[in-house]
């Protein structure tokens, strides 16, 4: 089986290790690395160091687009790409042992060129008769047309792909009509997306019961409406999951040393067991098991560490 992974918003991910951090003053660390990444990059990462056969499409622009290309090949990486006449962003993960916090610092994307998308589409089209199974993860920048990520849907659809979506917001429900195979959002993600009046700030306002009920409820519908199965990401709480039915996996305990990425390695360890032929339920417990050793990993994205 081979995998086309999408993602429209490339990062360089700089992570950081500290002991722990003092506001205010100048620390300093000798635990770093710099990395290639955003989700789309992260699934490919994984699904490469599990064997798998995987193209990467992004676009890319700016004075950092070899520096991205060099760190591709680093990691073993097939990248295709369109001019973006924009700049890749970084974002940050700060690591402090003492409390074992993990944080992220985002920066927002630039603008991409008014052409981006059509070369984008085009290099698509060209791209997708090699390959089984598309998956599109994360945000995308500002200046794609709302309509892209619905597009692309529909065109692997049309050729009997596999579609597994890691996306929120317009860009997931605007491509549900062509029913995708999954819908994977984290439970923050999917609430946004689904029930907003669940959100306050950046959590959740109500309990757990009612959470569960709600997410059950919707996801059925969701289900049995557009064809699709849903997957729901809890963190280190048990995954819940509809197709015919609504139940939940539970996931391994661990002491984790970086979460960043693990969202994208749970897709990557699913994907590859049911595109091979493992069970619903089966899958999603691989893509757990990958999760989980992404978080005892210093690099993001990973289910092992660089042997370099």
């Amino acid at each position: 089986m081979s995998f086309l992974t999408v993602c429209l918003n490339p990062t360089l991910q700089k992570t950081l290790l500290f002991p722990s951090v003092v506001p205010g003053t100048v620390n300093r660390t000798g635990s770093h690395r710099l990395d290639v990444s955003g989700k789309g990059i992260n699934v490919s990462r994984v699904l490469t160091q599990l064997g798998e056969k995987v193209t990467h499409l992004t676009q890319l622009g700016g004075v950092m687009r070899p520096l991205f290309l060099s760190l591709c090949k680093d990691d073993s990486l097939n990248a295709e790409w369109v001019e973006s006449d924009s700049q890749i962003r970084f974002c940050y993960t700060l690591i402090t042992e003492a409390d074992g916090h993990v944080t992220e610092l985002v920066e927002e994307s630039e603008p991409v060129g008014a052409e981006t998308g059509s070369r984008l589409l085009e290099k698509f089209d060209a791209l997708l008769p090699g390959y089984g199974c598309l998956i599109i993860s994360g945000t995308k920048a500002a200046g794609f047309p709302d309509s892209i990520i619905p597009e692309m849907v529909q065109r692997a659809k049309k050729r009997g792909m596999t579609v597994i979506l890691d996306i929120r917001g317009k860009d997931l429900t605007k491509s549900l009509c062509y029913s995708p195979d999954i819908i994977k959002p984290n439970l923050y993600e999917f609430a946004l997306t689904f029930a907003p009046d669940l959100v306050k700030g950046n959590v959740l306002a109500d309990d757990d019961c009612a959470v569960k009920a709600r997410v059950r409820t919707l996801s059925m519908e969701l289900c049995k409406k557009y064809r699709c199965r849903i997957i729901v990401t809890r963190g280190s709480q048990p995954v819940w999951a509809a197709g015919d039915d609504f139940f939940e996996v539970p996931c391994t305990a661990v002491q984790p040393l970086n979460s960043t990425g693990s969202g994208d390695t749970f897709t990557a360890g699913f994907a590859s067991a049911i595109e091979n032929g493992a069970d619903f339920s089966a899958a999603i417990a691989e893509g757990i098991r990958c999760g989980a050793l992404n978080t005892r990993c210093f690099k993001p994205g990973v289910i092992e560490e660089p042997s370099f």
